[in-house]
């Protein structure tokens, strides 16, 4: 039969193991946020850079009258005289 200062001695080293899993997962969680928020913001100037390197050619589709934007941001081209789609 396991003594009482035995069974105290495991139930205290279970207990630690958790204590330290737990700290383990909080610093995880910890991180997790701060990694996603750079993932965004880089995402963020890359939409950014690619909106920057586009604009000139919107603004010369939109002076040619060429552009349809059905949604914001979102270019095609728009059905030419003959009622072709680009066509000139």
């Amino acid at each position: 039969m396991p003594s009482a200062v035995g069974l105290l001695e495991q139930r205290e080293l279970v207990a630690r193991r958790r204590v330290n899993e737990l700290r383990e997962e909080a610093d995880r969680i910890q991180t997790e946020p701060a990694l996603a928020e750079r993932d965004r913001e880089e995402w963020t100037i890359a939409r950014s850079q690619v909106d920057e390197a586009l604009r000139p050619k919107a603004k010369r589709l939109v002076a040619r009258g060429r552009p349809a934007e059905r949604q914001p941001g979102r270019f095609t081209l728009a059905q030419g005289p003959a009622g072709q789609g680009g066509a000139s």
